[in-house]
């Protein structure tokens, strides 16, 4: 029964959380999104913590290099509580508002950060959490969960992107990312039509009728010999 309860509150969590994004501000390069929680929320990564309910905003890491480090900032911009290793994870139905979505849990723990998508796009981002919370959510969701043996809250900001990601099942099992995360569909293989090309004419009928016509005339000089010699 706990179980259905903890479930329940994190389904309202995601759909208000969702509800909210259509108020957001965003930036195409950054992917800036402000989302208000209305209950806590536990976020991995550098500086990972419960989030209590309140405002935040999600922004990529100000940096080319480093498409897939995510930042949470509080509202005003003036402190970054988190900042997380993610994963690209591929969706086959943009919508236009931003999805985030929770892995839940049993009554009385808070709802965990899993994925982040921006409005418009397919590709967005899958969370990973370090290993020791990686089993214990695994475990806890029945649901397969993005780790690293890296220690997150050791690793300077330019290294985020090198450390190890791997899978964790709930038995507890290192697997392949390719497990948890959502590649897009293969494209539909399509034969191309075989065009026959006609083959030139080499020859007209000409050459035929000639051929024809001087058989005639030497059967014809033969049979007017033979009959000469018969006469």
């Amino acid at each position: 029964m706990t179980l259905l309860k903890g479930l329940g509150t994190g389904l309202c969590l995601t759909v208000l959380c969702v509800l909210a994004a259509p108020n957001a501000k965003a930036d195409e390069w950054n992917r800036k999104t402000v989302v208000t929680f209305s209950g806590p929320v536990e976020v991995p990564g550098v500086g990972a913590q419960t989030l209590p309910a309140g405002t935040y905003v999600f922004k990529l890491l100000d940096s080319p290099a480093d498409r897939h480090i995510v930042q949470i900032w509080n509202q005003d911009e003036s402190h970054i509580f988190t900042t997380i290793v993610a994963i690209a994870n591929f969706r086959l139905q943009a919508t236009d508002k931003t999805v985030i979505t929770f892995r839940e849990r049993p009554a009385g723990e808070p709802e965990a950060l899993k994925a982040w998508f921006y409005p418009g796009r397919q590709w967005g981002d899958l969370f990973v959490y370090e290993r020791p919370k990686a089993i214990q959510l695994a475990a806890e969701t029945n649901e397969t969960v993005l780790s690293t043996p890296a220690v997150l809250a050791a690793a300077p900001i330019e290294v985020l992107n090198t450390v190890p990601v791997e899978a964790v099942t709930p038995k507890g099992e290192i697997v392949e990312t390719a497990q948890v995360v959502e590649a897009p569909p293969e494209p539909a293989v399509v034969a191309a039509p075989v065009e026959v090309a006609a083959l030139p004419k080499t020859a007209s009928n000409l050459g035929l009728i000639g051929l024809g016509g001087m058989m005639l005339l030497g059967a014809g000089l033969l049979l007017s010999g033979f009959a000469k010699k018969t006469i």
